[in-house]
C-alpha cells in the first residue's frame, strides 16, 4: 500500500466517525426533548373541548326544577320597540282640585268637616257668623223695599174706588203702579245680592220678611256646577257599584273655629280623584318619536311603585299619549306628554261615616315604556332565554332531556325581552327554555370539560349507545 492511499483511508474512517458522531448527538438530543415534553403534558391539565352548536347538555328533570327552568313553544308576534321614560301622577288641572272661599265677612262657628273627610255635593263644611255690614244693608233694605210696595198696593187698591167715582185723577193711580214697579226693581236686585253671597232662597224669604239671617253655613260645590263626565272606576269589593258615586275628599282645611275671615278668602280645598294624569317626562331627542306614537296611537306600558293583590283590581297595563306639551323646561331641557288614569278605589266606615281609599295618588311615581317603532313576524323572549358569548348569541331548544344550544340573531333588546329574528334558527313551535340560560351554558361546559359525552347512554357495565 502506498503511502498516499493510507492517508486516504485514515481521512475515510476520521469521516465516517464524525458522522457517527453527529447522528449519536443529534438523537439523544432528540430522545431528550420528546422526555421533556412527555413530563410536560403529564403535569399540564387537559384542555376542554370547545363546545360547537352540535352539542347538547343533557339535563335531568330534578335538575331543571333545581334551575327553575321552564319551556315554552315559539310563537311569531309583534314586537313594540321602547323607550324608557320616567312619570309621576298628576291632578287634572282646573279639575281634581277646587277650593271654597267665604262668600262673605264673618267668624267661623263650626267645622263640619275635616281633611280626609268624604264630602257629598252641596254638603254642608262651615258655619258662618256675619259680621258684614253690607249684607245686613242688604237685608233690611230688602225687608224695606217688600213692606213699601205692600203699603204702596194697599193705597192703590183704596185709590181705585175712588178713580172709578171720579173723586180723584187717574193719574194718580198711574204714578202709584210705577212707584210699585220702581221698588219691584229694587227687590229683585237686593235679593240677587243676597243669594251671591251664600243665602239660600228660603234664608232670603226670611229676610224680606224681617227674619234676617245671622249665621249662613257654606256648602260643596253641587256636581252640577262642576259638569264633570262620570268616570266608571273599577271597584276594589265584590259586591260593590263599578260606578263611584260622586264625592270630593276635603284636602286641606285653611281656617279655625273663631277665626275671622274675609269674603273671597280661601276656606279649604275639594279634591275629586276619580280621574288623574300621568305626566311623562321626555327630553328633546325624544319629541319625534314620542309625537309619532300619540299621533298613531300606540300602546304605552306604566310601570307603578303600587304592589299586585291586596283586593285590588289588576293594574292598568297599556294607556295611550292624550296629548303632549308645546313647552320645553328651559333648565331640564325636558318636555312634558300626559296619559288619563282612571283611579281604583276602596271604601271603609270609621265612626259611622264613610271614607275613601285611593290607590293612585298625585305624586306617585311611574316608569313609562313607549312603544316607537313595531316590528313583526319576529319571536320574542324574555331576558333570561338569552346566553352570550362574545359576539354569539344563544338559546336553549329543548329535546326531553337535552337541550341543544342554538345560534340565534338578535334584532333588539331592553331591560326585560329580546327580539329574535325568524331566519331559520329555531323554527316556530320549538320549544325553548324561557330561562336560566347562562345556568345552562355553564352546565354545557362543565359536561364538555368532563370529557363525558352528553348524547349517550353510559350503563353499569361500561357499554354505551346513542341517547334515544
Amino acid at each position: 500500500m502506498t503511502r498516499s492511499k493510507f492517508i486516504i483511508n485514515i481521512a475515510v474512517s476520521l469521516m465516517s466517525l464524525g458522522v457517527a458522531i453527529g447522528l449519536g448527538a443529534y438523537a439523544f438530543n432528540e430522545w431528550k426533548s420528546r422526555q421533556t415534553a412527555a413530563a410536560t403534558s403529564k403535569d399540564a391539565p387537559p384542555k376542554a373541548p370547545i363546545a360547537d352548536g352540535n352539542t347538547p347538555v343533557r339535563i335531568s328533570a330534578e335538575a331543571r326544577k333545581n334551575l327553575g327552568v321552564s319551556s315554552k313553544p315559539l310563537q311569531l308576534s309583534t314586537y313594540f320597540r321602547k323607550i324608557e321614560v320616567p312619570g309621576v301622577i298628576t291632578d287634572r288641572p282646573g279639575i281634581s282640585d277646587r277650593g271654597v272661599v267665604a262668600p262673605v265677612t264673618g267668624i267661623v262657628t263650626k267645622i263640619h268637616a275635616y281633611p280626609g273627610s268624604t264630602v257629598a255635593p252641596n254638603a254642608p263644611l262651615f258655619a258662618l257668623r256675619l259680621v258684614s255690614d253690607s249684607l245686613h244693608t242688604s237685608q233690611l233694605e230688602l225687608f224695606k223695599a217688600t213692606k213699601e210696595i205692600e203699603i204702596a198696593r194697599q193705597q192703590q187698591k183704596r185709590l181705585e174706588g175712588l178713580a172709578d167715582m171720579g173723586g180723584i185723577a187717574g193719574s194718580r193711580l198711574i204714578e202709584i203702579e210705577n212707584q210699585v214697579k220702581r221698588m219691584d226693581v229694587n227687590v229683585l236686585a237686593y235679593r240677587q245680592d243676597l243669594k251671591a253671597r251664600g243665602l239660600s232662597e228660603k234664608q232670603i224669604e226670611a229676610a224680606a220678611n224681617g227674619d234676617f239671617v245671622a249665621e249662613i253655613t257654606v256648602t260643596a260645590p253641587g256636581e252640577q256646577a262642576l259638569k264633570v263626565a262620570e268616570v266608571a272606576l273599577a271597584s276594589a269589593i265584590e259586591g260593590e257599584p263599578a260606578r263611584l258615586p260622586f264625592s270630593f275628599e276635603l284636602q286641606m282645611l285653611k281656617v279655625e273655629l273663631g277665626q275671622q275671615i274675609e269674603a273671597g278668602q280661601l276656606l279649604c280645598t275639594l279634591a275629586d280623584h276619580r280621574a288623574l294624569l300621568i305626566e311623562g317626562q321626555g327630553f328633546k331627542k325624544d319629541m319625534p318619536l314620542i309625537q309619532r306614537t300619540a299621533k298613531e296611537q300606540l300602546p304605552i306600558n306604566v310601570g307603578f311603585e303600587v304592589e299586585e293583590g291586596n283586593n285590588w283590581p289588576a293594574l292598568p297595563n297599556e294607556l295611550q299619549i292624550s296629548h303632549v306639551a308645546n313647552l320645553i323646561d328651559t333648565e331640564t331641557r325636558t318636555f312634558s306628554f300626559y296619559l288619563p288614569l282612571d283611579n281604583q278605589w276602596q271604601a271603609y266606615s270609621q265612626g259611622g261615616k264613610e271614607r275613601l281609599i285611593w290607590r293612585f295618588r298625585p305624586g306617585d311615581r311611574v316608569s313609562l315604556s313607549i312603544a316607537v317603532e313595531k316590528i313583526e313576524n319576529v319571536f320574542v323572549l324574555p331576558q333570561a332565554a338569552l346566553v352570550r358569548e362574545g359576539p354569539e348569541a344563544f338559546v336553549f331548544r329543548q329535546n326531553g332531556d337535552l337541550f341543544d344550544r342554538v345560534a340565534v340573531h338578535v334584532l333588539h333588546e331592553d331591560s326585560t325581552s329580546v327580539v329574535i329574528a325568524n331566519d331559520g334558527g329555531p323554527r316556530k313551535g320549538a320549544f325553548v327554555a324561557q330561562n336560566a340560560a347562562a345556568s345552562l351554558n355553564r352546565v354545557l361546559k362543565a359536561q364538555l370539560a368532563s370529557g363525558i359525552p352528553t348524547n349517550v347512554h353510559v350503563h353499569a357495565d361500561g357499554t354505551t349507545h346513542e341517547a334515544h
